[in-house]
């Protein structure tokens, strides 16, 4: 269960959050939309803990994983070692069982520049996944790639949340992919940006 209560965001003088609630139970997948710059980015990162310059309280699991608008790999260390910094407990095989789940286990001993963007972020995805997240956390997971390469990864990442079921967080300026992915939809509106819940139909 994450439970978010944001009262007040603010950078300097320019208020950019307030009165932000909502919770996600374990299982549920919500998507958070709104345009750029209105700030889901500031939000996830509230959410997840990195951003901690904020009023009010916010409640998650310890077992959290987080994939970011990029892949975020060190490119001087294998796809296999990445995976490993982050859970040394996973060993050899678990690594490899880990990237089999997203069909790059062959790419283990490669380095991310030898890599397509796509499956850079099949390998972000990957070490988010691998030790089975209670939370998890996505800031426009699929930004960037090519219409066949993002649905390769929606397919991908619909898969790996119904087998893990994990409470999910992503945030996103699309209404496809919030509305293949998520179980519900929250939407971020106004200056400063609070929520409402999008209208259906029509």
């Amino acid at each position: 269960m994450i439970e978010v209560d944001i009262a007040s965001k603010a950078f300097g003088a320019e208020e950019v959050l307030r009165d932000v609630r909502f919770s996600v139970a374990p299982g549920e997948v919500l998507a958070i939309l709104g345009p750029s710059g209105i700030g889901k980015s500031t939000l996830l990162r509230i959410a997840a803990g990195i951003d901690r310059d904020f009023r009010g309280k916010v409640k998650r699991p310890e077992r959290a994983a987080m994939v970011f608008q990029e892949p975020v790999l060190m490119p001087w260390r294998t796809v296999a070692e990445n995976l490993s910094l982050v859970h040394p407990g996973l060993g050899r095989d678990g690594t490899l069982a880990a990237l089999d789940r997203v069909g790059i286990a062959d790419k283990a001993d490669q380095f991310p520049r030898q890599l397509s963007l796509g499956q850079q972020r099949r390998v972000a995805l990957a070490r988010a996944m691998a030790e089975a997240p209670e939370v998890l956390f996505m800031d426009e997971p699929f930004v960037s790639l090519d219409p066949d390469t993002a649905e390769e990864m929606l397919a991908l990442t619909e898969r790996l949340i119904a087998e893990v079921r994990p409470a999910t967080l992503f945030v996103t300026h699309s209404e496809a992919e919030a509305r293949r992915l998520a179980t519900r939809i929250l939407r971020l509106t106004g200056r400063p940006a609070t929520i409402s819940v999008p209208k259906t139909g029509g």
